[in-house]
Parts: C-alpha cells; structure tokens; sequence
C-alpha cells in the first residue's frame, strides 16, 4: 500500500529552512550515499511527490543563473504537485502542477498518480503538517545535519506523535524514520 512521507533534512535545533526560507545550510553537507535511508533508495519507491511554494522557489533559483537561463534540469520525473496561491516560474519539460486546492483533494489526486507507489511531501514544515492534520501523513524520515541555524522555519510547527522504526548514519546525517501515531 503507497504511504504519504515526509522525508526532509533539519538542523540540530530543528529547522527546515532559515527565517527567509533559505536551504544554503544543507547543500554544504555531506551527504551519504547507498547506505541506510539514503535519498536513492527512498526516490526509487516515489510516484508523485508535493511541496510548498518555498521549497519550489528556492529549487528554481538553485537551478537557475540570475538570468532564469536553466543551470540543472528539474530533478524529478515524477508528477509533483505545488501548493500556491499565486504565480510560479514555470520549468519547461518538467511535470510540474500549480494548485490551491485543498490538501485533502489533492492528496487523492497524488494517490492516483503514485500508481501504487509512495507520495513524498517534500515540504515545507507547515505543509507536511497540514497532511498530518487530516490523517494523510504515515512517516517521516528526517536527517539531521550537524548545524544549527538558532531560528528558522520549524520542521513540523504543530505537535505530531512519532514512533521510531529505524535510525542510521548517512555521511554527515544522522537519519531516523518513523510512524505517524495516530
């Protein structure tokens, strides 16, 4: 059965993003590869993934040049969703769908897509927190990398129970998955 992850990295003292929503912390780290939880194995198991303006915003610009000249392609053959509520960039070849409707509605229509495999909510914080209000969010797997940012953008802003299945080292992360208690 396909389940609704939220993997993610944070800071030590639980920060997804900085206060202006950048992620230049995490792209300095080391990231581990082919071990315990890594993102290959995770990425192979997804059908359609999500995330919030902000994450789509700062990918954008970390592939894109000062002119809007692409420097990377889009990372993702996968469908993704991206909740707004006004106008993105668009990424020419990619998959990319701009929506503003409910968490619930679509969460049905990333079910679909994911054709029997997983749905990845990418994030924000707040997003991954909205699928957990309405019982659509079954893990998280969180890297923790050793930086803190003293504030930021929380990595889930509400409280979420949280069950333990598995934790690892991946280069410089530390990685922990778990189930959503409900």
């Amino acid at each position: 059965m396909a389940r609704t992850v939220f993997y993610t990295a944070t800071t030590l003292d639980g920060f997804i993003a900085t206060d202006d929503h950048s992620l230049d912390w995490l792209v300095t780290r080391d990231v581990g590869k082919d071990g315990p939880l890594d993102y290959a194995a995770f990425i192979a198991d997804i059908g359609s993934l999500c995330m919030g303006a902000h994450t789509y915003e700062w990918v954008y610009r970390a592939c894109h040049d000062e002119s809007g000249v692409e420097t990377q392609p889009w990372a993702y053959s996968q469908p993704c969703w991206v909740f707004t509520h006004h106008e993105l960039p668009v990424w020419p070849d990619a998959d990319v769908r701009a929506t503003a409707s409910p968490v619930a509605q679509v969460h049905t229509e990333l079910v679909a897509a994911a054709g029997g495999r997983d749905v990845w909510v990418v994030g924000g914080g707040d997003l991954a927190g909205q699928f957990f209000d309405l019982g659509l969010l079954d893990e998280v797997i969180v890297n923790i990398a050793p930086v803190t940012l003293g504030s930021g953008k929380p990595l889930l802003p509400r409280h979420v129970e949280l069950r333990c299945l598995e934790t690892a080292t991946t280069g410089e992360f530390l990685a922990a998955r778990y189930e959503v208690v409900r």
